[in-house]
């Protein structure tokens, strides 16, 4: 007899979302807490997916590499990739509103279901070009790519390889080896 009924539950927007302390994302309105602070190889992945990207993207006056920032897709959804490219200005000083090329999220253990689920899903339906999903156990990426359809299908795993990814602005060459280290 469905006893939980969707108005039961609350939903947050942005406005609310700016006001809380402490690390959330909110997906079409429910809260997502952050996990704590990253552990030092996740850091460490962040920080080295950071410089690759930021060098390969040297001879693009246009696209650019971003840390973590917040992507409000809708007053109800704000999310905080890890790593990210854009190939536009951004409108606003404090977050995104236009989908990135390429996402980069880094696996915890309290992330994992989030990141391969219902961030994979907002991604797709968001359109972002491509999206890397870096898992420091295994010191693989899986990449993903944007079909024709609008799905994603995996591109490749990669661990050492050097992968090219089309953009809209320029082309980003990109040395997955680096990254474990």
């Amino acid at each position: 007899m469905g006893l939980l009924k969707e108005e039961y539950y609350p939903s947050y927007t942005y406005e609310e979302y700016a006001l809380w302390e402490g690390e959330w994302e909110i997906i079409e309105g429910v809260p997502y807490a952050m996990a704590p602070a990253p552990m030092i190889k996740h850091q460490a992945i962040s920080n080295q997916i950071a410089r690759g990207l930021s060098q390969a993207l040297d001879e693009c006056e246009i696209c650019q590499a971003l840390l973590a920032v917040d992507w409000k897709i809708s007053n109800k959804t704000v999310v905080c990739p890890d790593n990210l490219v854009i190939c536009h200005t951004p409108v606003h000083e404090a977050y995104l509103t236009e989908a990135p090329e390429i996402v980069f999220e880094i696996l915890s253990k309290s992330t994992r279901n989030k990141d391969t689920g219902i961030k994979f899903e907002l991604y797709e339906q968001e359109r972002v070009k491509y999206y890397i999903i870096v898992d420091p156990q295994t010191s693989m990426a899986q990449i993903y790519q944007l079909n024709s359809r609008g799905k994603y299908t995996k591109a490749k795993d990669a661990s050492d390889e050097v992968v090219e990814f089309s953009l809209s602005k320029c082309n980003l060459i990109f040395n997955f080896s680096q990254i474990w280290s």
